[in-house]
C-alpha cells in the first residue's frame, strides 16, 4: 500500500468504528484487525500505519465524528504530513475543500468532562487518552520477578504491585516460550493492585464475584499458593469459558469456576452465603479507566447507559456482601473514575448497611471511602478501589 493508500483505509476503517460506536458493534481493535483479515496484500508495516492513523483520529475527537473522513481530516489539520496524502491518488482520498468540516479536537464529550474535571482535574485527562503500556504480572505459583527480569530482556519492574514488570510496547507476548510455560499473565499494574487489595489468604474462601475470564482470579490464586478455596463467578459463559486454559498454564489447580443465571445469581450463590473471608465485586462498568486502551468507548457511553450500569453495580455490591462471613473482606472495584460508579456506589451502600466498615488502603488518592489509581499519576489505567470489613 502506497501512503495515500493507507490514510483511505483509515478512513474506511474509522468509518466501521463510528457505526459501530453508534450501534454497540465490535471493537475498534476487532474492526481493524477483521478488515485487514479480508485484505491480505497489506503487509505488516502498512497495517501498522493505518493501525497509529485510525487510533491516533479517534483520540483526538471528543465527541463521535459525522465521519470517518471527517475524523482523519480533523487530525491533518494537526499533521502537515498527513495532510499532504488527501492527493486525490487512485487509491488515496480526495484533496480536503477548503470548506469542509473536520472533527473538533477534543479529549472527553462535554457531559463526561463536567463530571470528570472536577475529580482529577483537566490537566489529567490527556493522561486517560494516552497509549497505554504493556504491563504483566509475574506468576508466582510458577517462578518470581526478579527471575523473569533476568531471564527477559527490555524488561523493567512494575513500582506499585510486587509482581508487575512492564515490557516495550508491541511484544508479541503469545510468542513467547516464557508465556506459555505460564510464567507470568498480561495484566494492568492497576488491576494487580485491585487483586493484593483483596489479601487473599493460603487457606482461605475467596469469590471472585464477576471474574471475566480471569485475570484477577489468577492473581488471587497466586496471592493464595494455590491452597483453599477460590470461587470465580461470572454471568457470561463466554467470557468465564475462557478461564479453563488459563488457569492450566497458570498452574492454578484450586481454582473453581461457577456460571450464575442472571437476575438469579442467588441460586448458585446461596451455599456460599456467609461462608467467604473475602469477595472481590470487580464490578461491570464505563471502562473510562481504560480509555488508553479502547479510546472509542467514551464515544458509546451515555447518560442512560451509565445510569443501567450503576444500576448493576448495586445490586452486584449487594450480592457479593450476603457472601462475606463476619470480619471478611468485601472490595468493591471499577475501572472507571466517574464517581457515579465508585465512591457514589458505595456511599448509597455504607449508607443502608452501618454493619460495614471502610479499611484504609496504602495506595492511590483517597476518593470517598476508597482510592483512586489514575494514569496521570500512579501510570495505570483508571481505578477505584473499596475494601469493607464486615462487621457482625
Amino acid at each position: 500500500m502506497n501512503p495515500a493508500a493507507r490514510v483511505q483505509a483509515g478512513i474506511e476503517i474509522l468509518d466501521e468504528v463510528i457505526a459501530a460506536a453508534r450501534s454497540g458493534g465490535a471493537a475498534a481493535d476487532t474492526i481493524v484487525a477483521r478488515y485487514f483479515a479480508t485484505r491480505r496484500y497489506a503487509g505488516s508495516k502498512d497495517r501498522r500505519a493505518v493501525r497509529d492513523w485510525v487510533f491516533a483520529a479517534i483520540r483526538r475527537a471528543g465527541e463521535i465524528p459525522a465521519s470517518g473522513r471527517a475524523a482523519m481530516i480533523g487530525l491533518a489539520g494537526e499533521r502537515d504530513d498527513l495532510a499532504l496524502l488527501f492527493d486525490g491518488s487512485p487509491r488515496g482520498p480526495t484533496p480536503i475543500a477548503p470548506d469542509e468540516p473536520a472533527a473538533p479536537a477534543a479529549p472527553l464529550p462535554a457531559w463526561l468532562a463536567d463530571k470528570l474535571v472536577p475529580v482529577i482535574g483537566a490537566e489529567e485527562l490527556p493522561a486517560l487518552l494516552a497509549r497505554a503500556p504493556l504491563d504483566l504480572r509475574a506468576n508466582r505459583l510458577k517462578t518470581d520477578r526478579a527471575t523473569l527480569l533476568a531471564r527477559l530482556p527490555e524488561t523493567e519492574p512494575g513500582h506499585l504491585a510486587p509482581d508487575a514488570f512492564r515490557l516495550p510496547e508491541g511484544t508479541r507476548v503469545e510468542a513467547m516460550e516464557a508465556w506459555h510455560e505460564g510464567l507470568f499473565e498480561v495484566q494492568d499494574e492497576g488491576s494487580q493492585v485491585l487483586a493484593e487489595a483483596v489479601r487473599a489468604q493460603p487457606g482461605e474462601t475467596v469469590v471472585d464475584l464477576c471474574a471475566g475470564a480471569g485475570g484477577k482470579t489468577l492473581a488471587l490464586a497466586a496471592a493464595m499458593a494455590n491452597r483453599g478455596r477460590l470461587i470465580a463467578s461470572d454471568v457470561d459463559r463466554a467470557r468465564l469459558s475462557r478461564l479453563a486454559p488459563r488457569k492450566e498454564r497458570a498452574g492454578a489447580s484450586m481454582i473453581e469456576e461457577l456460571l450464575l443465571d442472571s437476575g438469579h445469581e442467588d441460586r448458585a450463590l446461596g451455599p456460599l452465603a456467609g461462608q467467604a473471608d473475602a469477595v472481590l465485586v470487580d464490578a461491570p462498568c464505563s471502562g473510562s479507566g481504560t480509555w488508553r486502551r479502547n479510546p472509542e468507548a467514551r464515544w458509546r457511553l451515555t447518560p442512560d447507559r451509565l445510569a443501567r450500569l450503576t444500576g448493576m453495580q448495586a445490586h452486584v455490591l449487594a450480592l457479593g456482601a450476603t457472601l462475606v462471613k463476619p470480619g471478611g473482606r468485601l472490595v468493591y472495584a471499577v475501572c472507571s473514575l466517574l464517581p457515579d460508579e465508585g465512591p457514589d456506589r458505595i456511599a448509597a451502600f455504607l449508607g443502608a448497611a452501618p454493619s460495614w466498615t471502610p479499611e484504609q488502603l496504602p495506595l492511590g488518592r483517597p476518593s470517598g471511602a476508597g482510592v483512586m489509581l489514575t494514569p496521570a499519576c500512579e501510570g495505570t489505567d483508571g481505578f477505584f478501589v473499596a475494601s469493607l470489613i464486615r462487621a457482625c
